[in-house]
């Protein structure tokens, strides 16, 4: 899985919801958008340590980018695994990512697996789309194209270019769905309206087996598309 993820991931980045109240984590998250690592440190790690998910996690993203402390996989692995076990998706996705990349633990596929499992049913899009990787590849799980269909599609309807383009792959492959270009070119349309250059290539390659009916028919249920949703943080 390690190679397939590597190119499957999103990288780890620090998860800020849009603030409801003033607050210490509020105004560590303001600092942080800021680049003012420090503040945010000072103002985080009381609440990480009064066992706060959202400082935990917040902590380990500093930690893997090495973002106001001295890079450390061990310590980010720490935080991940406190905020992970109390339920934070977040942090259950990028520990996940540290199990499948090696990062201050063994490699391990299957951990990783568990731990996108758990962010995944809780509605993360980047998860959804790594379990779509793993079911459609078979890597750390049997080879299930309609597995990994049902995942890319809970990810694509929440906008995800990535599995929006996977997704487009697997109807026009016909794996595990009966072959359809005009659903493929759609949500490879929905894809490089993100500037996904592969979707690109792809929806004008896929074009070019298709009748003007339905290309035409592809682009209305592209431009009548909407995305569900994301879990709130």
């Amino acid at each position: 899985m390690r190679n397939l993820i590597k190119a499957g991931l999103v990288a780890l980045v620090l998860c800020l919801a849009a603030p409801v109240a003033a607050g210490p984590f509020e105004d560590g998250a303001d600092a942080a958008k800021r680049g003012d690592y420090a503040t945010s440190l000072q103002l985080w790690q009381p609440l990480a340590n009064q066992g706060d998910p959202r400082a935990q996690q917040s902590l380990g993203n500093m930690y893997a980018n090495g973002q106001g402390v001295p890079q450390d996989d061990a310590e980010a692995v720490k935080w991940f695994l406190k905020a992970a076990d109390q339920g934070d998706p977040y942090a259950q996705f990028n520990l996940g990512n540290m199990y499948a990349e090696a990062r201050g633990v063994p490699q391990d596929d299957a951990e990783a697996v568990k731990w996108f499992r758990k962010a995944a049913d809780q509605g993360d899009p980047s998860a959804q789309y790594n379990l779509g990787v793993t079911y459609q590849q078979g890597q750390a799980v049997p080879q299930d194209y309609a597995e990994a269909r049902k995942w890319y599609r809970k990810a694509a309807d929440q906008g995800h270019a990535s599995a929006q383009t996977n997704l487009g792959y697997m109807y026009a492959e016909g794996q595990g769905v009966p072959q359809d270009y005009v659903s493929a070119h759609m949500w490879f349309n929905l894809s490089a309206a993100q500037d996904n250059q592969v979707a690109v290539k792809n929806r004008d390659s896929i074009a070019r087996r298709m009748t003007p009916v339905q290309i035409a028919e592809a682009e209305r249920l592209a431009r009548e598309w909407k995305p569900t949703a994301q879990p709130p943080r």
